[in-house]
Formats: structure tokens, C-alpha cells, sequence
């Protein structure tokens, strides 16, 4: 890390730890937020960077359940040569469908308790979630990353039509090229409400499968053509309920607004739902009203797969291969009521044929 420090050192203004990485690939390369069950390693890092380099060493953090450990933590990170923390208000279990609310409680807790500065990220939506953020917790500035994702104008305050914040990104492209998976993802989250709406599929899938600067361009203008004159309001917009969006807010699916998850606990309720939705659809009796287990239930779907066998093969005794030194079961359609190896050696020696085994070895 302090190797990596110094080939950037003459190139930035500061050099971040990114310690609150929740994603499952964290855990299996142990970075991102699964380090902080490693405090003396950490504290190693930070140490190392700090004295390797002249710029400032940053880390951005989430917290712990406990706002005494979370305070700990960050004072740890601060005696090591941190030099400005960034406090991300969720536990690294929060994260895609149970992400929750980030607690600023525990933000505030730790900017009382350490004295270099501090940065809070959580439930920045729009710019008033910015100011609410540092009266409440008294950071000294704010951090964004799903809210500037989804409205990429939210520290100016307004909420821009996305075809334009749109091509405006794409020009950026332009100057500054960058991976096609790169620009995907970005208009995928700028659109992302206008996706919700079937009428849009076919946009969504051209987005999904475009591979050059100006398939993404034709995205951005197929969707100002279809929306720009409800924007203008020549024509009226038929609200279905799907652009309400929290306090009752109502934002029109072109314009940039925040994507708003459901709780973790409707989540939750939602998954057990499914679940016993799923179950009931698995539970299949037999005639006494026993359920069958999935065991026995795939094992009546391969037998009802296989064809039906005539009564004179199904009923057949398989026997012993008539050859006296061999075990093995005889064919059922062999003429001398052999196995086959024993057929193929009766064929090769005595220069016969059997139309079961398809013998057909004469001497030469």
C-alpha cells in the first residue's frame, strides 16, 4: 500500500482508503469494509502511507452497531496518520435491498470525538439533505453517491431534465473516453425511472446493447423525442402513480430524481412472501393426501420421461450369461443367451453372427 502511495504521490492532492466497500468481492479479496475486523492491520496501513508520502492519507469508513466502537474505530484510524475520515452512516451489512436509513447519530458521535476533519455520506438525496446534514451532525462537508448518480446536478440544486444531463455527460465522453461498460451504467442509472415504464423497453434494451458513442447518443435522443413534448406541456402526462416519490412529491419520469428503495423490513415481508408462495406451489400429494418430497417427486418425473417398454422386455428375466465362468447378466436380445463379450468371442470363433449384439467378428 505504501508502495502504491508513492507511484501517485506527485499526481494527487491526497490519497483515500476506501475501507466501507460492503460488496461480497471485499470479503473474498478482505478489503473495502470487511478490514475493519482488523484493527492492528489497519492501523499498520495507514501508518506506512502516511510516512511513506508527503500528501494527506484519507479513509472512508462505515460504522459499527455500537457508537462507542464506531468512535473507537475512528479515533484508531486518527492516531495512525488520518488525516481527514469520511463517515459513511451504515453498517456494512446495510446494502442492496436491506440498505436502510444511514444514521446520523452515529456520524455525530464521531465528529465530537475526533479532531481532524470529517466528511458524512448517507441519505443525501437533494441539496436541503445536504444542509440538514451538516447542521445535524456538524461535518465539514458532505459525501454523495447513489444521489449524484441518479441526478448528477444535486450539489447545484436543481433537478435537470435527463436527456440533457444526459448528452451532456456523453460530450465529456468525447474529450475524455472511457469503457462502453462505463457509460451503460451511468445512463442506466439517469434513466433509470424512465426504464420503469414498459413503453420504454425497447430504449432500455438499445441502451443494454449499444457499443459505441453514438448508440448511447441515440438512446438520449429516441427518449427526448418521446418526452420532450410533455415536458413542454403541449401534451398532458397521465400520472399512473409511478413517478410519487417520497413526501409526496411528484417528479415526472424524465426529470433526474432519487431512486428510492423500499425498507429492509417490507423487503423482508416481501421475501417471506415469495417464499411461501414458492413452497405451497412445491407441495404435491399422493392419492392418501401424504405429500411427496422433491426426492421421490424427481425420481416420478425421470421414470414418467422414459418410454414405454413392451410387456415382452419389461417382463423379461434378465439371466445369467450362459457361459459357466462368466458373471454377468445375458442380453436380453442375444441368440445363445450370452453377455456381449461373451457373444463377441461365440461370433469370432465359431464364425457365427448374432443379430442381438450385432455381432459380426469372422476369422480372416
Amino acid at each position: 500500500m505504501a508502495a502504491a502511495a508513492k507511484l501517485v504521490e506527485k499526481d494527487c492532492d491526497a490519497i483515500d482508503i476506501n475501507l466501507g466497500c460492503p460488496q461480497s468481492i471485499a470479503k473474498r479479496g478482505r478489503y473495502g469494509a470487511f478490514l475493519q475486523d482488523d484493527w492492528s492491520l489497519l492501523q499498520k496501513i495507514v501508518t506506512a502511507m502516511s510516512q511513506a508520502v508527503t500528501v494527506p492519507i484519507t479513509c472512508k469508513v462505515r460504522v459499527f452497531d455500537s457508537i462507542d466502537k464506531s468512535i473507537e474505530y475512528a479515533l484508531m484510524l486518527q492516531n495512525a496518520g488520518c488525516k481527514l475520515l469520511t463517515v459513511h452512516g451504515r453498517t456494512r451489512e446495510q446494502k442492496g435491498p436491506l440498505t436502510g436509513i444511514a444514521n446520523w447519530e452515529h456520524i455525530k458521535a464521531v465528529r465530537k470525538a475526533v479532531s481532524i476533519p470529517m466528511f458524512a455520506n448517507g441519505n443525501i438525496q437533494c441539496l436541503e439533505d445536504v444542509y440538514r446534514c451538516i447542521n445535524f451532525t456538524g461535518v465539514d462537508g458532505v459525501m454523495s453517491a447513489e444521489g449524484i448518480l441518479t441526478n448528477p446536478a444535486l450539489f447545484e440544486g436543481i433537478n435537470p431534465v435527463t436527456w440533457e444531463i444526459a448528452m451532456e455527460y456523453l460530450d465529456l465522453v468525447e474529450k475524455y473516453p472511457c469503457p462502453s461498460s462505463f457509460i451503460r451504467g451511468h445512463l442506466f442509472k439517469i434513466f433509470h425511472k424512465i426504464f420503469t415504464l414498459e413503453g420504454n423497453n425497447e430504449d432500455r434494451e438499445l441502451l443494454a446493447t449499444a457499443q459505441n458513442l453514438n448508440d448511447f447518443k441515440q438512446v438520449c435522443i429516441r427518449i427526448r423525442h418521446k418526452y420532450l413534448p410533455f415536458h413542454e406541456g403541449r401534451i398532458h402526462f397521465q400520472d399512473d402513480g409511478m413517478t410519487r416519490c417520497g413526501f409526496d412529491l411528484i417528479l415526472p419520469p424524465w426529470i433526474c430524481q432519487p431512486y428510492v428503495r423500499i425498507s429492509p423490513e417490507e423487503h423482508t415481508q416481501k421475501m417471506e412472501l415469495c417464499k411461501q408462495q414458492d413452497n405451497a406451489k412445491r407441495i404435491i400429494e399422493d392419492p392418501d393426501g401424504i405429500p411427496i418430497s422433491r426426492k421421490k417427486m424427481k425420481k416420478l418425473r425421470r421414470y414418467l420421461r422414459r418410454p414405454t417398454k413392451p410387456d415382452a422386455v419389461t417382463n423379461r428375466k434378465r439371466d445369467i450369461c450362459t457361459n459357466d465362468v462368466c458373471p454377468n447378466p445375458c442380453g436380453i436380445k442375444c441368440a445363445y443367451q450370452l453377455c456381449k463379450k461373451c457373444c463377441q468371442n461365440k461370433c469370432y470363433n465359431e464364425d457365427c453372427f448374432c443379430e442381438g449384439h450385432d455381432c459380426r467378428m469372422y476369422k480372416a
